[in-house]
């Protein structure tokens, strides 16, 4: 990162970090101000940043380099699957880059620098007073000396700051919050999806809202997938759903719906006054074989498959359908488009609003598929610095209970489970999502062990 103090860097690398994660490639943030109050102490004043401080100057530099050797040595661990590091600083003149682009670069790490720039004084006050003087270094200040002192740190940083020019680095520069942008010597894929992903980025007061479709024909007789219609309950809850929207949203506030392309979630939104969208993204979770099937007729036809989906969800997929993981490759547009847009109402499945709800509050792998979602209940977030606000509004009518708690390792002992899946099984488990979904065949054959896959 970089950028003067306030510009959003922290924001900027805790939402790459957790987009990172959620598409299953390893990051983590190392955030030198942590490194610099556990070796110096918070509270310290202004003074210390003043770059004609030489004692300030050489104690920040400890904490700068403590912040590198843990990065490289987190990124070179080669028993680790580590793809991508954040470092969290200002890094704001041409001396610091070229130290941290050559020691990185010597151990073969790419870089790639992402510079945040805010002209928008009333942005950068807004930023200071809502984050900055909540932090560990003001913790039991005055909220105006703290402002105030913070304020002062931005002015020693001015002095020496110096904007990424370097032809030879690749960079990203955003200019008061993505108005302007600039992009340098970006190439490969993953650097292109980090940038795709941060130019997408925005900072307004916004509201996401998740809703499942009401109770389905499906949902009565606990059957997966499917096209049903909604039950009478389910109507009901429709029926009542613009009320709460207008209720805890506003009446004078403009919204989205996106709903996906199936039968209960267009029936769910029909009442909306609001303008609507169809996403054949936001289609359930796809059962390939399993598709209409109750968990007891899997559990009975499927017994391997259906411990096996216990041992691990989340990379569990279907004969001809999907799993976790793939549901999260192919809700990656909705999340851009999520990030671009302001308030939205998602009216989906219980699989597709895991996953989504996964996201912006940055749920690991595996607890992901047990995210609880329940019908008939409309689900709040406010997106915040570095996380989200949530609140849930049930109403009441009475729908039944799809949520199958995770087995403990216990239970999981007790099902049945083998190395290879036999013939006639439904699904395996895959971790690479580079595998190929297996199309439905009625031909009965020994399933391939998927390319690229680990054992």
């Amino acid at each position: 990162m970089v950028g003067l103090p306030a510009r959003g860097k922290t924001y900027i690398s805790q939402k790459v970090c957790r987009y990172l994660n959620w598409l299953g490639i390893t990051t983590k943030v190392f955030n030198v101000g942590n490194y610099r109050r556990q070796l110096h102490g918070a509270n310290l004043p202004h003074t210390f940043f003043d770059p004609n401080n030489s004692q300030g100057e050489q104690q920040r530099q400890e904490a700068a380099l403590a912040a590198l050797d843990d990065l490289m040595q987190w990124l070179l661990d080669e028993d680790q699957n580590n793809m991508v590091a954040l470092y969290d600083a200002t890094n704001s003149t041409r001396k610091r880059r070229k130290w941290l682009h050559d020691t990185l670069t010597a151990k073969g790490i790419q870089v790639l620098f992402i510079e945040s720039i805010c002209q928008d004084e009333s942005l950068v006050l807004a930023n200071v007073r809502d984050v900055k003087i909540s932090s560990p270094d003001y913790r039991d200040m005055d909220p105006q000396k703290a402002a105030e002192d913070f304020t002062a740190r931005i002015e020693h940083y001015k002095e020496q700051y110096e904007t990424i020019t370097e032809d030879n680095y690749t960079y990203v520069k955003l200019i008061n919050v993505g108005s302007q942008n600039v992009i340098n010597l970006i190439q490969g894929y993953l650097e292109s999806r980090i940038v795709y992903y941060v130019l997408n980025l925005h900072i307004q007061p916004r509201k996401i809202y998740f809703s499942r479709h009401g109770e389905s024909q499906y949902n009565l007789t606990g059957k997966l997938g499917g096209d049903s219609y909604l039950s009478e309950r389910g109507q009901m809850y429709a029926g009542m759903l613009p009320a709460l929207i207008q209720n805890h949203l506003g009446r004078d506030k403009s919204l989205t719906v996106w709903t996906s392309t199936l039968r209960r979630t267009i029936q769910t939104a029909e009442g909306l006054p609001y303008p609507k969208l169809q996403w054949k993204a936001l289609d359930e979770l796809d059962a390939g074989v399993c598709d209409g099937m109750t968990y007891e007729e899997i559990e009975e036809k499927y017994p391997e498959d259906y411990a096996n989906r216990d041992e691990d969800k989340y990379n569990y997929r279907y004969r001809g359908g999907e799993s976790y993981r793939d549901v999260v490759l192919r809700l990656e547009p909705v999340i851009m488009e999520l990030e671009r847009h302001e308030n939205i109402l998602i009216v989906g499945h219980q699989a597709i609003l895991r996953c989504i709800y996964g996201y912006f509050m940055n749920y690991s792998q595996e607890d992901l598929p047990y995210i609880k979602i329940p019908l008939h209940t409309l689900i709040e977030l406010t997106p915040r610095a570095y996380s989200c606000d949530e609140k849930r509004y049930g109403v009441d009518i009475e729908a039944v209970d799809t949520h199958r708690p995770k087995p403990t390792s216990s239970q999981r002992k007790l099902g049945v489970h083998t190395a290879e899946a036999p013939a006639g099984a439904s699904g395996e488990i895959v971790k690479d999502f580079t595998s190929p979904i297996v199309p439905i065949s009625p031909m009965v054959s020994k399933p391939k062990q998927p390319l690229g896959s680990k054992d």
